[in-house]
């Protein structure tokens, strides 16, 4: 094999251990926090891109190390779904766990941006905190990840942490539309790792990895992630009446129909991998509809 090709394929397993399919994870609140701050017409740009910075950066970086974490352990030696640079073997585990600190380092230059703009120096300790849930997910000699906390702290970094905390840098005060968002974003990011959790739930009581799924087992983990799943829309249906361009947000159901559907009937593990996906684009679309129907401000009340 060329230089050329092996530069090719070796970026191929970069990209591939990124798992870019879960950064709408983390677009989805910055869209909703910037559909805030638009709607109280306090929409800043340079803060919302910093803020879509922060998110992305933390999320890849806690890809890979999860990808390290697990892989040093031996979880994902079977592990069904993407590649795992660590758990394969087709990459120096140090190198991921690099990685994984020089994205966090990314995150932590972007937050301290916005701080530095904002005069908000309490938010350092936020992205301190973000950045220590990050590596302690499976990282540490007792990751929480490992004790079903998964879905809760994906639930507060991915919710209302980042929706509140994108509004709250450009308007500075507290908003229930933020909140209200933050706990949507945060069911749907939780969801996807529910499911990922379901798909994996054999593998991961093998090996001892005590996630949420395994502890309350297959059934009632999916009547919580079909509770994940829909309690948005209740979250959403006061909101057209107000917001006339959230009705749009409703289009999240063609995701989200088909991915309940399959997880209530899926038999083998491969067959969620499709629901995964379909309910990381779901929490994309719900969030980037939300968000552009909050800034279009077009009272219907009062009108």
């Amino acid at each position: 094999m060329s230089k050329k090709s092996k530069k090719k394929a070796s970026l191929k397993l970069w990209i591939e251990g990124a798992r870019l399919r879960t950064l709408p994870l983390a677009i989805a609140p910055v869209a909703i926090g910037a559909g805030v701050a638009g709607e109280l017409q306090m929409f800043s740009l340079p803060l919302s891109l910093l803020a879509l910075a922060v998110a992305l950066f933390l999320q890849i970086g806690v890809n890979f190390a999860n990808d390290y974490s697990d892989g040093i352990r031996g979880t994902d030696a079977q592990r069904v779904g993407p590649l795992r640079l660590t758990g394969s073997k087709s990459v120096r585990p140090a190198a991921v766990k690099y990685a994984a600190f020089a994205f966090f380092g990314l995150a932590a230059i972007s937050g301290f941006a916005i701080v530095l703009i904002t005069s908000h120096w309490w938010f350092l300790a936020v992205g301190a905190l973000a950045i220590f849930a990050a590596w302690f997910y499976t990282g540490g000699k007792n990751p929480y990840g490992y004790a079903g906390l998964g879905e809760l702290a994906v639930f507060i970094f991915f919710g209302p942490v980042a929706v509140y905390g994108t509004a709250f840098i450009q308007i500075g005060r507290y908003s229930d539309f933020a909140m209200l968002g933050g706990v949507a974003a945060g069911l749907f990011a939780a969801a996807v790792l529910m499911v990922n959790n379901i798909r994996d739930l054999e593998l991961d009581k093998r090996v001892g990895k005590r996630t949420l799924a395994v502890k309350i087992g297959p059934r009632w983990s999916k009547a919580l992630y079909f509770a994940m799943l829909w309690v948005p829309f209740a979250i959403l249906a006061p909101l057209p009446m107000v917001f006339p361009a959230t009705f749009f947000t409703w289009l999240a159901l063609f995701f989200v129909i088909p991915a309940t559907l399959i997880v209530a009937t899926a038999k083998k593990p491969k067959e969620l991998i499709l629901a995964l996906k379909l309910t990381s684009l779901a929490a994309l679309t719900y969030a980037l509809f939300l968000g552009w129907g909050l800034a279009t401000v077009v009272f219907v009340l009062g009108s």
